[in-house]
């Protein structure tokens, strides 16, 4: 079983950005930690792991309205955070997915 780089930071332009609430930026890391734990589990196929990225980002896709009320929004840099950090979990379990079509179910 492949254990996820512990010294990573998820979406570390997020937090980093005080334009995102921390609580949502949190709310957001869960989503993926959750793909993240799955992927730590061996012998899923492409397409399984397809879903669970398209679970995670219809997951976020629902945050929206709550970054709305917290006058913030998942656009540009939030893409790009969460896109750079779907980009390393893929290259890191070495999964043959692009990191667009890993969160091609956005709406963000």
């Amino acid at each position: 079983m492949k254990k996820f780089d512990e010294n990573y930071i998820y979406l570390k332009d997020m937090y980093n950005d005080s334009y995102f609430p921390k609580f949502l930026v949190d709310k957001v890391k869960q989503e993926i930690v959750k793909v993240v734990e799955y992927l730590e589990e061996e012998g899923h196929t492409t397409e399984d792991i397809q879903k669970k990225f398209d679970i995670m980002t219809i997951a976020i896709n629902d945050l929206q309205e709550e970054f709305y009320e917290n006058d913030s929004e998942i656009e540009t840099a939030a893409r790009d955070s969460i896109g750079v950090t779907v980009d390393y979990i893929l290259k890191y379990f070495n999964i043959d997915i692009d990191t667009e079509t890993a969160i091609g179910e956005r709406d963000w």
